[in-house]
């Protein structure tokens, strides 16, 4: 099998001849490859090339395309930030009261330069890699996760309890943006869709608000995704224990969970139902433990769901761009010494 097969397997719940391995790798991949991050994200000849020396190198199944996760904050007004070094950030929001929701203009991603280097980078490693390595294009930020870029966190979180109503109204707005970007997205090919939803977890809002003001947008983009005939990944960043049933209300064929998940929760909750993606530390263990370290946390990871069809490994969340080779050889050689 190869890797498009592989992965593609997983998500279907059939087993493969060995564990598929999809690495969210874009800081990771254009440090290797030479690029500043102000390089990697402006020229989408420049982040293909990355993904295929990545590839090259590692010889894993699947590529996450991403370069930030502001990229439709910034398409809709939010200020973003663009360091040399590091992927773009947004510092502020753009609405100063929720009820300038009302004022919003449509936005149109194709008028979006960054939007257009995103797509167009993906259509050029589909071309490449054609059905040989699976190629997931991440369509960045998930509805609640955009509205609050646009509010400032800070301010979204008074929001949710002050404003439901305007809330719900942004809310419609982000979600309009996001299928649209999904929409386009399965124009180039890509054999996946995905988003984040990061400030979406417990973490952040109660599984109440989860279930009120996150859960029924995350489904439009599943929806929407399903559209186009694609299957679609989720992740929500930190502890997503508590919402896990709720998560797969999605209809997601892949959740995406980052480490502090309780793995055993994981397996009871997902085993049968949808693919499990992840979750070493990618921080704490890939880019700062040891080998010995990342061996371990591997074969604990395996120990769980290494008898389960629908597992794909990959870190928890983007790997940092300093993350040692070794440790990544490390992660992909216990994974592939593991007999299906």
């Amino acid at each position: 099998m190869n890797g498009y097969q592989r992965v593609g397997s997983a998500l279907k719940g059939i087993r493969s001849d060995r564990i598929p391995i999809m690495l969210h790798n874009f800081m990771m991949a254009a440090e290797e490859a030479g690029f500043s991050q102000a390089e990697y994200r402006n020229d989408p000849k420049k982040i293909a090339m990355s993904f295929i020396k990545a590839i090259e190198t590692y010889a894993y199944d699947g590529v996450l395309v991403d370069i930030d996760t502001v990229t439709l904050a910034g398409a809709v007004g939010v200020p973003v930030d663009f360091p040399e070094d590091e992927p773009a950030r947004s510092y502020k929001g753009m609405l100063e009261h929720i009820s300038d929701v009302s004022q919003l203009a449509p936005v149109d991603l194709e008028d979006n330069k960054r939007v257009m280097v995103l797509l167009e980078s993906v259509r050029l490693l589909k071309a490449h890699f054609k059905n040989e390595v699976f190629v997931r294009g991440n369509c960045d930020q998930a509805p609640f996760s955009l509205a609050s870029s646009m509010r400032a966190p800070e301010n979204w979180m008074m929001d949710l309890i002050d404003s439901p109503g305007h809330v719900k109204d942004l809310l419609e707005y982000c979600s309009n943006i996001t299928c649209q970007m999904i929409k386009l997205m399965v124009q180039t090919g890509a054999d996946m869709i995905s988003n984040g939803d990061s400030p979406a977890g417990p973490s952040m809002i109660s599984p109440d608000m989860y279930r009120e003001f996150a859960l029924p947008y995350e489904k439009r983009c599943v929806q929407e995704a399903h559209r186009g005939g694609l299957p679609y990944a989720l992740h929500i960043c930190g502890d997503t224990t508590l919402i896990l049933e709720d998560m797969l209300k999605t209809k997601a064929e892949a959740l995406e969970l980052d480490h502090m998940t309780n793995l055993e929760k994981v397996k009871a909750v997902c085993q049968d139902k949808t693919c499990f993606i992840g979750n070493i530390d990618p921080s704490g263990v890939l880019a700062l433990g040891t080998v010995e370290d990342v061996k371990r946390k591997t074969e604990e990871l395996i120990s769980v769901f290494g008898d389960s069809p629908r597992f794909i490994l990959n870190a928890g969340c983007a790997i940092p761009r300093i993350t040692p080779s070794r440790n990544l050889f490390a992660m992909i050689d216990t994974a592939r010494s593991y007999v299906c």
